[in-house]
């Protein structure tokens, strides 16, 4: 990108953990290597979206039972920037500056991290969730991140700033419940709020009313209405002056059906007539995108890596002799062989999407204002899950929120236009309409899943139940006792 618009180095990672830890050293290797695809320097931002972090108890319980889950990707980060670091040192080039764990928030098994090299140039950060698993519990669900980023100069004073929002989510899983994710991605639309929505209704007219009609109760409602509207608007993951990055396990696969035991799979061996890429026209997220059910408005890179699910990783190798086993840590293997799972299609589940640049802002500051794609990648498997990482490296145009939310013209063009064949942009019209109900019922579902996850972990034990009766019958006891 020219020197017009400056850009914001964004590292983007989502990874589906199977509820198992990670193996750091062999996490951190991988991340030092994608860290180095295509680039010469550290991101600036490192965000990672995590789903199956950790059991469900774990997860429901959250708090200090979950950080240990968290801790490890954080210790990943910080050796694999330590050791591009060094590199950087070895060839004297300009030392980077380390990363900062800036904040993580979950909602059930469902996580989001956000590490920056210069954590005070992270603004206004604000996280919100929802839940969409059985019972709208959050052993699937959506958590979303808000930050306004500033880049300062030596003189203290705002060189530029932009708006991103982050979204990672975990959709309804099996083949055949294809519309089940596209009703999970209109929860998030509708349910992934930065705010109470219901308290914006509830707001008194800000903006004077204009008595120059014949009804001016009509006018004011019209006023109201439209400044209600805006403001819903910018609460949601769509908010017309903020970046939109939606990463996670989306599930979404190759058919609607399981596959038959002669099915013929993808193949990584580019001289097969099976090789991988024929595969990506049966993709139901393309598919369902394109028809307008799902992702609205978003863009994606393309896809250059096999099916990132369902993978069986094959026993590893024993050493021949005793002297192959010395040094020989449990797993850790940089390289895990595997194959696909026959059961399951292989499929691109884990995916990492953007809301592109709108047109009104390239008439404006010109076509080159794009998000610049440095990478789009898999990293390879590990022998703790059945997927593969997936990652995103790009350089997002730092554009202020007024510059990049649409002007009165360009609503009015986006909804005048007949006959287009695309939608009108989620930035001027989100794509579902608000649930107000969202953060009510959101507080009320939480507060069952924190019982709901201490129960689970009490009863993974004999100690646990033991302990769990114990305090039971000495509760009892004392209840007994005062009411004598």
């Amino acid at each position: 990108m020219t020197n017009e618009t400056p850009t914001l180095d964004v590292f983007i990672l989502t990874f589906n953990a199977a509820k198992h830890y990670i193996n750091i050293p062999v996490f951190a290797r991988h991340l030092y290597n994608a860290f180095g695809q295509n680039a010469s320097t550290l991101p600036e931002l490192v965000v990672i979206s995590l789903q199956e972090i950790a059991p469900m108890a774990q997860a429901f319980i959250g708090s200090y039972v979950l950080s240990p889950y968290f801790q490890r990707y954080e210790t990943a980060v910080n050796i694999a920037a330590a050791k591009f670091v060094a590199e950087e040192e070895r060839q004297h080039h300009p030392k980077d500056q380390p990363y900062t764990l800036v904040t993580t928030h979950n909602v059930g098994m469902t996580g989001i991290m956000m590490f920056a090299r210069e954590p005070a140039a992270v603004r206004n950060l604000r996280v919100t969730e929802v839940g969409f698993g059985a019972g709208d519990l959050a052993n699937k669900g959506a958590v979303g991140l808000r930050t306004l980023y500033e880049r300062r100069g030596a003189d203290d004073c705002t060189i530029a700033s932009t708006e991103l929002t982050f979204v990672s989510a975990h959709l309804e899983a099996m083949e055949w419940n294809l519309e089940r994710r596209n009703r999970n991605w209109e929860s998030i639309v509708s349910g992934l709020l930065f705010e109470d929505p219901k308290k914006i209704a509830e707001r008194p007219l800000l903006h004077p009313t204009l008595h120059d009609s014949e009804d001016p109760s009509e006018e004011q409602g019209l006023l109201r209405r439209d400044s209600t509207e805006k403001a819903l608007h910018d609460i949601s993951i769509y908010k017309p002056g903020s970046h939109l990055f939606v990463a996670g396990d989306l599930n979404y696969r190759l058919s609607k059906t399981a596959p038959a035991p002669e099915s013929t799979f993808p193949e990584i061996n580019p001289e097969s007539p099976n090789h991988y890429p024929n595969f990506l026209a049966r993709d139901q997220l393309t598919a369902e995108k394109g028809a307008g059910r799902t992702l609205h408005g978003l863009s994606e890179a393309p896809i250059k890596f096999p099916p990132t699910y369902k993978l069986n990783q094959l026993p590893k190798s024993k050493p021949q002799t005793e002297l192959g086993r010395i040094g020989d840590e449990e797993d850790d293997v940089d390289e895990v062989k595997w194959s696909w799972a026959r059961h399951r299609w292989p499929g691109w589940c884990d995916r990492i999407l953007f809301l592109d640049i709108p047109w009104w802002v390239r008439e404006g500051v010109g076509e080159n204002a794009r998000m610049h794609i440095t990478t789009y990648d898999a990293l390879p498997a590990v022998r703790s899950s059945d997927h593969r990482p997936v990652f995103l490296r790009l350089d997002v145009p730092m554009l202020d929120p007024d510059n990049l939310a649409p002007t009165q013209s360009a609503c009015e063009r986006e909804q005048s236009a007949t006959g287009w064949a695309e939608p009108v942009n989620p930035r001027i019209k989100l794509p579902f309409s608000v649930d107000f109900r969202s953060w009510e019922h959101r507080a009320m579902v939480k507060k069952w899943e924190s019982t709901i996850g201490w129960s689970m972990l009490i009863s993974q034990s004999k100690q646990g139940i033991v302990a769990f009766i114990t305090v039971l019958l000495v509760g009892l006891g004392a209840w007994w006792y005062r009411s004598r």
